[in-house]
């Protein structure tokens, strides 16, 4: 590891005596360990430099995505704490509603996912929020691939319904359902532009609570808008 990190110090490489001198290793010692690194893709040899090599690269592409997993899940845990609500972070790629973290507490569950989110996008506030976000031809697909269909009693009846509730949401605006996609609970989304791709983070309350829905939609949007400048990069995982 010494000598990984001593080589991706050095930009345009070095030589095996410069790594053994810098990293205190006897000079065999530190040939034995270069070859084997190169021979496992961890570096590569040109001209009698050491470089890094694709192994150690997706090494650190993998952990700099769990630092972005990592800066996301505290960024919900934070709003989770300062709403007292479940808090969820959604995104649509590649044609698909995808949930992709979400931080609850014993006292704030989540709610049970028991009827597939990526095919019932309609019925709830993630859903809606990111298929607003979408061009005409993209929501058109989705839909086309996933019909509106009842979840619950309160569910938006059909596609037209839909689409004209969807051109009403304002960009900026959350978007809410009380017990479209579970009875008893109420959720709210509020949108976000990662590039050109659709996400959204939501809350959810239980019924009972709906009079704080919007309050609490609020003190989101306010506590994304504190964070969301450090996020900007990290929020795409």
């Amino acid at each position: 590891m010494r000598l990984l990190e001593c080589v991706a110090e050095h930009r345009y490489g070095a030589p095996a005596k410069q790594l053994a001198r810098e990293t205190r290793l006897a000079l065999p010692t530190a040939y034995h360990l270069l070859r084997t690194l190169v021979h496992e893709g961890y570096l590569r040899r040109e001209k009698g430099l050491f470089f890094l090599g694709e192994a150690a690269e997706r090494l650190s592409s993998s952990g700099a995505e769990q630092k972005r997993r990592s800066t996301v899940a505290d960024a919900l845990a934070r709003w989770r704490d300062a709403i007292g609500a479940p808090v969820y972070y959604a995104m649509y790629r590649d044609g698909e509603i995808e949930i992709m973290c979400v931080s609850d507490a014993p006292g704030t569950p989540a709610v049970e996912e028991w009827a597939d989110f990526r095919e019932t996008g309609h019925a709830h506030a993630i859903g809606q929020c990111l298929l607003s976000q979408l061009d005409e031809g993209a929501r058109r697909d989705h839909l086309a691939r996933y019909p509106v269909s009842p979840v619950t009693p309160y569910t938006v009846r059909d596609a037209a319904s839909l689409s004209r509730r969807l051109e009403r949401t304002r960009r900026t605006a959350p978007v809410t359902e009380r017990q479209e996609y579970a009875l008893g609970v109420v959720c709210a989304a509020i949108p976000i532009s990662v590039g050109t791709t659709a996400a959204a983070v939501a809350l959810s309350l239980p019924a009972r609570q709906a009079d704080r829905l919007l309050p609490a939609a609020e003190r989101l949007q306010t506590e994304m808008g504190l964070l969301l400048g450090s996020l900007a990069i990290s929020i795409s995982i």
